[in-house]
């Protein structure tokens, strides 16, 4: 470490210091199933303690996707670990025993990942993680398959009436699998917590295209609009009706601006015409968010009131660092009452990719009629950042000052609540040949930036199976130089 790293460091530290703080900083690291089973328990342990100095295990419990579970994407350059082979025949789902017993009141109980037979990854890993001192959470997500037995009746529907592929949080099948999966992971397993993460957002951020990879959203197929979330939305009076009225308008609106038809007195002022004429667009909009906070709340409560010192926390998706409206629909202050921690994504090395895509999306929807360039500035003026060009940042990917201003922002949300922070670092994390990769140099950084921010820990993420060892060994330098 540098002379002035180490007393920006020390700096951090010191003005900190009055805010109470765990004894020593979390390192955690996301892994799944696979690589225990390709390079065997003990051996897997052995590498995260002695080369990253973790003491959190993040282990992918339950998924349909390949963002946590199975081994690198296929087509990205292998690391140098684990078998050298590509599962392309992951399939996913719960890679543990699903007791039966807690999905009585859910469609959704044909669950368990037979990628590996009937290998049990919480009972396999469990207790050499709790002989080593090392913490086990169970880390979650909503990522869902088409196939899964009773799912076309838990997904969400689009203002069509067409089931799309995610599951709709006010459907009584979808929270009774989520407390039931809650239920099975704290009460079966002597596990430390659950993580469970949501990378979705609400029907007007979706119809314009507000994410990254969202220039490909088609806005007709925004949800939510089944009859629990109508039957919601009445209880606040909110007309379904107009509001498929509106999402019909907000989708024609984003169709002409993709196609390069400008309107007569630009996007912006159109966008705002549409608003006003139908406020029920961000009345649903709030309703999906309420909708989801609510589902943080009862999964809180339902495993607090098993066994009240487990942990329990969220991943907070990477949109979060690119879309103004998603961000301010993220109230850390509100989510704070039902979070033990925070896992808020602040993955600097795909970011620049990530945020270059979201900006290519929004220049055709909403802020059409601002210059990209401009555009860009605009963002980093009202997210608090000072990166490079935009046409830059794909390659060089987002800095070390991205990951500390990110995560002391925060930080300072979360003033005055017991949640503990947690930035998710990545490494590993794919992206295309010619854009920025991980090296141990950036790990670095990003890892002292997140201390001088004021994180409580770091979180090692996507999955192990994508990251080297050379950038997992300086995690351990820089945590045992700095002796946390």
């Amino acid at each position: 470490m540098s002379e002035l790293d180490r007393r920006q460091f020390l700096s951090a530290t010191a003005a900190s210091a009055l805010q109470p703080r765990p004894a020593s900083k979390m390192i955690g690291i996301q892994v799944g199933a696979v690589s225990f089973l390709d390079e065997g328990v003990p051996q897997v342990l052995d590498i995260f303690q002695q080369r990253a100095a973790v003491n959190t295990l993040f282990v992918a419990t339950f998924t349909y996707g390949r963002g946590i579970a199975g081994r690198q994407v296929p087509g990205q350059p292998l690391p140098d670990h684990g078998k050298q082979e590509y599962d392309s025949n992951f399939r996913g789902g719960a890679f543990h025993r699903v007791n039966p017993a807690y999905f009585k009141d859910t469609v959704l109980k044909d669950v368990r990942a037979r990628d590996h037979g009937d290998y049990d990854v919480i009972a396999s890993v469990l207790p050499e993680a709790k002989k080593r001192g090392m913490k086990f959470i169970c880390w979650f997500e909503d990522v869902w398959r088409d196939d899964v037995p009773g799912i076309a009746e838990v997904q969400e529907k689009d203002f069509n009436g067409r089931n799309a592929g995610t599951l709709c949080f006010n459907n009584p099948h979808h929270r009774a699998w989520l407390l039931g999966m809650t239920e099975n992971l704290i009460r079966d397993y002597d596990v430390d917590g659950i993580m469970w993460g949501s990378e979705r957002q609400g029907a007007f951020s979706n119809a314009l295209g507000a994410s990254h990879g969202g220039a490909g959203r088609d806005p007709s197929r925004v949800t939510c609009f089944c009859g629990h979330c109508r039957k919601k939305a009445a209880g606040r009076g909110i007309s379904a009706d107009r509001a498929v009225e509106g999402y019909k308008a907000l989708a024609e609106f984003v169709r002409a601006g993709r196609a390069g038809q400008r309107h007569v007195d630009g996007e912006y002022v159109t966008l705002w015409r549409i608003l006003l004429r139908y406020p029920e667009i961000l009345a649903w909009e709030m309703l999906w968010t309420d909708s989801l906070r609510e589902t943080y709340a009862a999964i809180y409560q339902k495993a607090k009131s098993i066994r009240a010192s487990a942990g329990v926390g969220w991943h907070i998706w990477h949109n979060n660092s690119f879309n103004p409206i998603y961000r301010a629909e993220q109230d850390l202050s509100e989510i704070s009452k039902y979070s033990d921690f925070l896992k808020i994504v602040i993955y600097h090395n795909c970011g620049g990719e990530r945020l270059a895509s979201y900006i290519d999306s929004v220049s055709k929807t909403i802020y059409g009629d601002v210059p990209r360039e401009e555009l860009y500035s605009f963002h980093q003026r009202v997210l608090n950042y000072h990166e490079k060009p935009l046409n830059e940042i794909p390659k060089s990917g987002l800095s070390a000052d991205y990951v500390e201003r990110e995560t002391r922002r925060a930080r300072a949300a979360l003033q005055g609540s017991k949640t503990l922070l947690w930035p998710g670092i990545d490494i590993g994390i794919p992206t295309a040949a010619a854009n920025s990769k991980s090296t141990p140099e950036g790990t670095e950084a990003a890892l002292l930036a997140a201390l001088r921010g004021g994180a409580d820990g770091i979180l090692l993420s996507r999955k192990y199976s994508e990251m080297r060892l050379t950038d997992l060994s300086r995690v351990g330098e820089v945590a045992r130089r700095l002796d946390f």
